[in-house]
């Protein structure tokens, strides 16, 4: 639902352009990616067992701008240096953290929590991966074309024939859950069109790594909201992920591509 009132809304502020008028490779694989990404993420969500382990898996889906970074290294020639190296290392660990509850950084625990939910962290965590592909192939691909109303407008398609093709419970709509619907469409498809434009008017190293507060910012809400208690290690958890895209952002600005290099 949230989906379709979004495309209705980018529909009329945004607009729609030609189909035609987009470039075919863009439209296919970034279609398929956004979309994608869309479905994997809202799944990963919609099952999490409580509001700590969906806290949890947005964490886990916030390795997606130290992953872009580095697509970007590897696939559109963005130049780097070995921070970028230590920047993965380190979001990797403080998601190691985050998954390790109590505990922090205890294997046996990490494997047991994502055992008792492999598919909501693994849903996250793949689409961290086909999100940095998304913002890559929109980079090198679009030619300056912004297909998110297109995109949306798929999303929305996909989890309408997943609904009904599962045993989803019926829709209880009040005035209440009108406006939050509202509001939430509006923040996620305007939220996405600036990105879109971000990505290709701006460079997309920049604005992931713009995000790195973000999982800091969110998860503080998220707590509030579903009164989800949090452990120290989850917050050390979360500062690594920041650090981390932070690193590999500033592996961009002093640093060199041995691609680049051997391709000269």
């Amino acid at each position: 639902m949230i989906y379709t009132c979004a495309s209705v809304l980018l529909l009329c502020t945004v607009g729609f352009s030609k189909v035609s008028s987009f470039p075919k490779k863009y439209l296919f694989f970034g279609g398929i990616l956004f979309a994608t990404y869309e479905v994997f993420y809202s799944l990963a969500l919609g099952y999490a067992h409580n509001g700590r382990q969906a806290i949890e898996v947005s964490i886990v889906n916030y390795l997606w701008p130290a992953l872009t970074i580095l697509f970007a290294s590897l696939f559109n020639n963005q130049r780097y240096n070995h921070f970028i190296t230590a920047g993965l290392i380190l979001s990797v660990f403080g998601v190691s953290l985050v998954l390790g509850g109590e505990h922090g950084f205890n294997l046996r625990e990490i494997a047991s929590n994502i055992k008792s939910n492999s598919l909501s962290y693994g849903l996250a965590f793949f689409g961290a991966i086909i999100w940095a592909g998304y913002c890559t192939v929109t980079t090198k691909l679009a030619n300056g074309k912004n297909g998110v109303t297109l995109f949306f407008m798929l999303v929305a398609v996909s989890l309408w024939v997943k609904y009904f093709m599962g045993n989803e419970p019926a829709f209880h709509l009040n005035g209440r859950s009108i406006i939050y619907l509202l509001l939430s469409a509006s923040t996620l498809g305007f939220g996405y069109a600036a990105w879109n434009v971000g990505i290709l008017k701006g460079n997309v190293t920049i604005l992931a790594s713009a995000s790195y507060f973000t999982p800091i910012l969110s998860s503080i809400f998220a707590a509030i909201v579903l009164s989800a208690p949090l452990t120290s290690s989850f917050w050390y958890g979360a500062v690594a992920v920041c650090l981390g895209s932070l690193l590999c952002w500033f592996s961009t600005k002093t640093g060199y591509s041995p691609l680049l290099r051997r391709r000269g």
